[in-house]
């Protein structure tokens, strides 16, 4: 008997723990609708206690996504579960997850609590948000590293609380597959209610090993659900990638024998708006999602795949999304076809202005661009000016000299807080100089931490994307700019990661 496999999605919490990759409510709700029509079972929207803007979110989503379970993150604390709670009350399906650390590192050093403290704190957190909602998922912080007897008796209580779901995470990325899934195995066997609860697993890839230790946890151990993320995106080497976990599990169904209820069709989709809105780039050789995932160079595997695609091939191409991902828009091309387009990919602007901005700006890239793609379709959609947010630095125009034997010049016009500037500036190259340009009038003494460079679509005439990461008094934030122009489209991430330094949202370190 096959029964089924649980996909819990925290890209939007876990995931935005990434230095930089902190996203705006819009941008949020609009991965939050991707995800939905990815059919993920649980997403995880944000931690509501730790800032206004993170309650905000969590909201937004709960009272927007109908199809999917939304979750907030909670310490174990009534305070945070509260606030949770609150933020969850428009939801179809509301989880709030709460958590404490229960190793002994976390507890003396972190927390500077006894292990009969934390047990009780983990007993009243989950008895308090029965009393709020009836799906509790409750994780042991640093669970894998955690004395067993301990971990077991915390977790006897939290069950018998009314707990729903356990998770047990391997926080700092320290487990090896194998000892993962009997780890599970073991808390399973030890513990006498634990066939009241569903069990789930949680894994970072500090040793590149996340997606493995998810499968064990599965397999050997009995888990029958997995936190993810899209891309693996997450605070340090990562989270588990959801795209892979659920394409192993489709797959290789055979040895899993799990049903899943993801429509894979959608994962490049979301995996393209995820990466274009966090300034994250995919590697072109990434497991399903890399733009080298079903490339083949090697002309004994051209030769075998033209002749049956499963002598090189384990999944199609299709299955994942690759088969849609051109359309046939141009610059003849009508605003409802347009907005079509946006629908088909998942996103919903909040109004007809902001269909109307989108659309301008598209007829202006088609105007310098014959074919346009997906990708050139979300960029334009993730242009700051698109999304309400507070900007205080705005890009206008730019000007660039650049010859052999002479230094490059850039004149860069730009708006700060509505009026416009204009500033000159020699550099290295033309995109040093227009950086340089712009930091003569703004003067931020943010350190450059990161520049790259990335092609949206395949062509000499693709749109370039370029981001850039900022570190300033401890923050750090990414900026992004598209344009067919490389140099105008480092002037917009520039001026995008100068407006997020700007911008003041509190953090809280959360549970991983």
């Amino acid at each position: 008997m096959s029964d089924k496999l649980i996909i819990f999605d925290t890209t939007l919490r876990d995931g935005e723990q990434s230095p930089g990759a902190s996203m705006t409510k819009d941008e949020k709700l609009r991965i939050a609708r991707q995800l939905e029509r990815l059919k993920v079972d649980v997403i995880e929207a944000g931690f509501a206690a730790s800032s206004n803007g993170d309650f905000e979110s969590v909201q937004l989503i709960a009272n927007s996504i109908k199809d999917s379970t939304i979750c907030s993150l909670s310490r174990a604390n009534d305070r945070d579960i509260s606030r949770a709670a609150e933020a969850l009350k428009g939801a179809n399906s509301a989880r709030i997850h709460t958590f404490i650390a229960t190793s002994p590192l976390h507890m003396e050093k972190k927390l500077r609590m006894t292990p009969d403290q934390v047990f009780e704190q983990a007993k009243q957190s989950v008895r308090f948000a029965r009393n709020l909602v009836s799906d509790v998922e409750f994780s042991p912080e640093d669970g894998y590293r955690s004395d067993v007897d301990f971990l077991c008796r915390v977790l006897e209580a939290v069950i018998a609380e009314g707990a729903t779901t356990i998770n047990v995470p391997d926080t700092v990325g320290y487990a090896i597959p194998e000892l993962y899934g009997n780890f599970i195995k073991t808390l399973r066997e030890r513990i006498p209610n634990s066939d009241k609860v569903i069990w789930s697993v949680h894994c970072h890839n500090d040793l590149g090993m996340a997606v493995a230790n998810s499968l064990a946890g599965v397999k050997i151990g009995g888990a029958r659900q997995v936190e993810c993320t899209i891309n693996g995106l997450g605070e340090r080497a990562g989270n588990c990638s959801l795209e892979e976990v659920v394409m192993a599990v489709k797959t290789r169904r055979d040895y899993f024998n799990l049903d899943l209820g993801i429509d894979t069709q959608h994962i490049l989709a979301v995996s393209r708006m995820v990466s274009q809105t966090t300034g994250f780039v995919v590697q072109p050789n990434k497991a399903v999602v890399g733009a080298n995932a079903f490339a083949h160079a090697s002309g004994i595997h051209q030769d075998g795949v033209l002749k049956a695609r499963d002598t090189y091939e384990i999944m199609r191409a299709q299955d994942v999304g690759w088969s849609a991902n051109k359309i046939v828009l141009g610059k003849l091309s009508g605003r409802n076809a347009f907005k079509k387009r946006l629908q088909e990919l998942g996103v919903q602007l909040e109004s007809e202005g902001d269909v109307n901005a989108a659309f301008a700006r598209f007829k202006e890239l088609a105007d310098r661009k014959s074919d346009i793609f997906d990708e050139d379709i979300l960029a334009l959609v993730g242009d700051e000016s698109v999304t309400h947010i507070t900007e205080q630095y705005g890009y206008v125009s730019l000007s660039q000299r650049s010859e052999t034997g002479e230094r490059p010049v850039a004149t860069i016009v730009f708006t700060v807080d509505g009026k416009e500037v204009t500033e000159t500036s020699e550099g290295n190259g033309p995109v040093d100089a227009s950086l340089k340009a712009i930091e003569m009038h703004v003067k931020s003494g943010a350190e450059m931490v990161l520049y790259s460079v990335n092609a949206i679509s395949g062509s000499t005439e693709s749109q370039g994307e370029v981001t850039v990461r900022l570190q300033n008094s401890g923050r750090v934030v990414n900026g992004v700019g598209s344009d067919p122009d490389i140099v105008v489209a480092s002037a917009k991430a520039y001026l995008s990661a100068l407006n997020k330094l700007l911008s003041k949202s509190d953090r809280v370190a959360a549970q991983g």
